[in-house]
C-alpha cells in the first residue's frame, strides 16, 4: 500500500494553513507560535488541546476555516499529477481513527484497510508529527521538503524527496528501512 499524507504532500497547502493558524493563534491565545505546533494534528486534537471548553471560539475558527478553504489555492506539489485524484482507491478522514498523529493511528487503519503490513507499505509525509507517525507505524517512510527543510525532514525517514518530479514507482521501491 502507499498511503499519502494530503496537506504538503499531494497539494501544497500547509504555507497557507500556517498562515490562517497563526492568526488564529494571535487572535485567541495571544500565542505567535500555533501553525508550528498543530502541524499534522486533527481539528480535534487543536480544539481540545489549545481551545478547551472555548465553544464559541471554536464555531468562530470553523466557520472561518471554511470560508479561508473555500479562497484557498489548491496547487499540486511539482511533479504530482492533476489526475492524481482518480488514482486513490480510499481516503482516510481523522473522523476515522481515535488518535491524532504522531500517533500511528491513521497509517495502521491505511494499512488494515488495504490489508497489508508495514514492510509492503510506503508513507509520504511532509509534517514533523506525520513523519514520526509513519516511523511509529515501521512502514517505509519518504518524507517531503515541502513544508520543512531537507535537513530537519531526513532523520525522520528513510528517505527524502524535494517533490515530486522525476519520482517513480520504480524508484519507491528501491526505498529501504
Amino acid at each position: 500500500a502507499v498511503l499519502f499524507d494530503f496537506d504538503g504532500v499531494v497539494m501544497d497547502t500547509e504555507t497557507q494553513y500556517s498562515v490562517f493558524w497563526h492568526k488564529a493563534g494571535v487572535d485567541y491565545l495571544g500565542m505567535d507560535d500555533l501553525e508550528s505546533r498543530i502541524k499534522g494534528q486533527t481539528m480535534t486534537y487543536i480544539y481540545d488541546t489549545f481551545f478547551a471548553g472555548k465553544t464559541k471560539e471554536q464555531q468562530e475558527i470553523t466557520a472561518a476555516l471554511n470560508a479561508f478553504e473555500r479562497d484557498m489555492a489548491y496547487d499540486y506539489i511539482p511533479g504530482a499529477r492533476p489526475e492524481v485524484r482518480t488514482m486513490f482507491d480510499r481516503i482516510l478522514t481523522a473522523e476515522m481513527f481515535s488518535r491524532s498523529k504522531p500517533a500511528p493511528d491513521c497509517f495502521l487503519l491505511g494499512m488494515e484497510v488495504f490489508d497489508t503490513t508495514p514492510d509492503t507499505t510506503y508513507v509520504f509525509e511532509d509534517s514533523f508529527n506525520g513523519l514520526k507517525a509513519g516511523m511509529a507505524s515501521e512502514a517505509t517512510v519518504i518524507g517531503l521538503a515541502t513544508t520543512n527543510s531537507r535537513e530537519a525532514v531526513a532523520p525522520l525517514c528513510h528517505c527524502v524527496l524535494d517533490d515530486f518530479t522525476g519520482f517513480t514507482y520504480d524508484k519507491m521501491l528501491q526505498v529501504h528501512k
